[in-house]
């Protein structure tokens, strides 16, 4: 079976695999971008950043409304939501560079996870001087990455839940964390894109 036409595995009903599962999803398939090379692709790249870092916000903040029950069935689809428009800024992002056609799952998952656990890219994005080493990584690693970084999206995500019981508050807190998140992203992708990358095609 080919290697991007790989169905999951079947995990359990657990909130934990459910994220896990959906950010495997999303670095599977790595979304075009319109944005052509600029010719001052910084200054382009932090304009998508600020856009996509208030897009967030405002959506992150209106999922968080609902109250009680309610706003608990709305945290998967908001980080999914959330996701998907980073997803798309760090592709924009790279096609400023003129870099989409290096783009790959492996630089996805580092542009959008990186702030969350830069320990567990050590070994498939490495900063040398001023280029980055990029080692291709094997779907078993995706999928492992995927899984360790749904158990830490779920522990942020309980830490930050009793916001949720009082609405108002609540979506005010998680637009301004969505902002926040999405700016980290774009740093990321900056300093990523903005340098020397160097593919190594053997998988990790």
């Amino acid at each position: 079976m080919p290697e991007n036409s790989i169905a999951v595995l079947a995990l359990p009903e657990d909130p934990r695999h459910k994220i896990g599962d959906a950010i495997l999803r999303l670095v599977l398939s790595v979304p075009e971008s319109n944005e052509g090379t600029a010719v001052q692709p910084e200054l382009r790249a932090r304009w998508l950043g600020r856009a996509a870092a208030r897009q967030a916000s405002l959506m992150a903040g209106s999922l968080a409304l609902p109250p009680g029950v309610l706003g608990w069935l709305t945290i998967l689809p908001e980080l999914l939501a959330v996701w998907r428009l980073q997803a798309q800024m760090v592709s924009d992002i790279a096609a400023v560079y003129g870099k989409s056609a290096t783009l790959g799952r492996e630089q996805m998952l580092y542009c959008l996870f990186k702030h969350v656990s830069a320990q567990l890219f050590r070994d498939v994005v490495v900063q040398v001087g001023e280029r980055f080493v990029v080692q291709r990584a094997s779907l078993v690693f995706i999928q492992y990455a995927a899984r360790t970084l749904g158990v830490k999206v779920t522990q942020n995500v309980i830490g930050k839940s009793v916001s949720r019981l009082l609405p108002l508050i609540g979506a005010v807190g998680v637009g301004a964390y969505a902002y926040f998140d999405t700016t980290q992203v774009a740093k990321t992708a900056i300093a990523l894109f903005s340098s020397e990358i160097v593919l190594d095609p053997q998988a990790s």
